[in-house]
């Protein structure tokens, strides 16, 4: 798949989110790299675990009066793992349950409750 094709599938699953939602966003950088850098340590800490996506931030749970003046949070979406992983035809779907699944950790969801409501 090309890049700009990846873009669009990204671009395509923020433009699904509710408005409600995503005007809530703010303060937030939604990139595409290629492949996580090899000192990106994964979540679960299991060897077997592919990173798709990663937030990077204070989630919005957590942020006090005093938080001003940070640099945007950052949520990655990988493309390599991604197009590895999936076939063209389950693709699309799944870099929207990446993008839902990291939006949620900007929002204070953790790991369980996103499993919970089923964008594990």
């Amino acid at each position: 798949m090309k890049k700009q094709d990846f873009h669009e599938l990204v671009e395509s699953a923020l433009e699904g989110l509710p408005p409600e939602l995503a005007e809530l966003l703010d303060n937030v950088a939604i990139v595409v790299e290629d492949w996580p850098e090899y000192s990106t340590p994964l979540v679960g800490g299991e060897k077997d675990d592919v990173l798709y996506g990663l937030y990077e931030g204070i989630p919005l749970t957590e942020r006090t009066a005093g938080y001003y003046g940070f640099l945007p949070d950052k949520i990655t979406i990988f493309r390599g793992p991604l197009e590895r992983d999936f076939p063209r035809d389950e693709l699309e779907e799944q870099v929207k349950i990446t993008v839902v699944h990291e939006i949620a950790h900007y929002f204070g969801f953790d790991e369980d409750r996103i499993e919970e409501l089923g964008w594990g």
